[in-house]
């Protein structure tokens, strides 16, 4: 498990079956586990999916016999969402069939009707790790992309004082300008470096998106 804050905050889990008292009973279940936030109940496929795209669970407990939308399709749909989603199957089912059938869909667990509190549990926190990893290197991703753009941001600053045009310093204002929320003074200084340049393709480009 990662010491990481924003990793280890708990998990967002929606249950979906369309018994009443395995919703029950998986709610109660998963009651005392201090690593899980139970977000939705579903009692169908088609009403999990839309809770799916409310609430945006970590991960989703599914039955795999629902009416409307069953358990795999309800799953495939998620992803859909939200492709970052972790998956349990649970299913009275014992075949070989539906278990290679989940996993063909990416479900990272298989629990077969009836399951104890301890494999219910076993089976979230072990699921749990790997959104926790997840959230772990897409917390350092952001951390990296913001000090690249800083480093960036300081470099145009000083060749902007010394009116660089060289490669290297478009290099560095090109790679500003790709950020969706780039400062209007790059994408002009940009712009000015290509009338220097007489680069008139790329100058059209940076005209057409300054435009808006």
């Amino acid at each position: 498990m990662t010491s990481n804050k924003e990793a280890i905050k708990p998990l967002r889990v929606l249950i979906a079956d369309d018994v009443l008292e395995t919703r029950r009973t998986t709610r109660l279940m998963l009651a005392d586990n201090p690593k899980v936030d139970i977000v939705a109940i579903a009692q169908n496929g088609k009403e999990a999916i839309e809770l799916a795209q409310k609430h945006h669970p970590d991960i989703a407990l599914l039955d795999v016999n629902m009416p409307e939308v069953n358990g795999f399709e309800a799953y495939e749909a998620m992803r859909q969402i939200n492709p970052d989603i972790a998956c349990i199957i649970i299913s009275a089912e014992k075949d070989n069939q539906s278990f290679r059938s989940a996993m063909r869909v990416g479900a990272r667990e298989y629990l077969t009707k009836p399951y104890t509190i301890d494999e219910l549990n076993n089976a979230v926190n072990k699921v749990g790790e790997i959104v926790w990893e997840k959230r772990k290197q897409s917390s350092e991703a952001e951390r990296l992309k913001v000090q690249r753009k800083a480093f960036l941001k300081h470099l145009a600053h000083e060749y902007a004082k010394t009116r660089r045009t060289d490669d290297q310093a478009i290099e560095v204002y090109e790679q500003l300008a790709e950020y969706p929320n780039c400062e209007l003074r790059w994408l002009r200084t940009l712009a000015m470096i290509y009338v220097i340049r007489e680069e008139w393709n790329k100058l059209l480009v940076l005209a057409e998106r300054l435009s808006h």
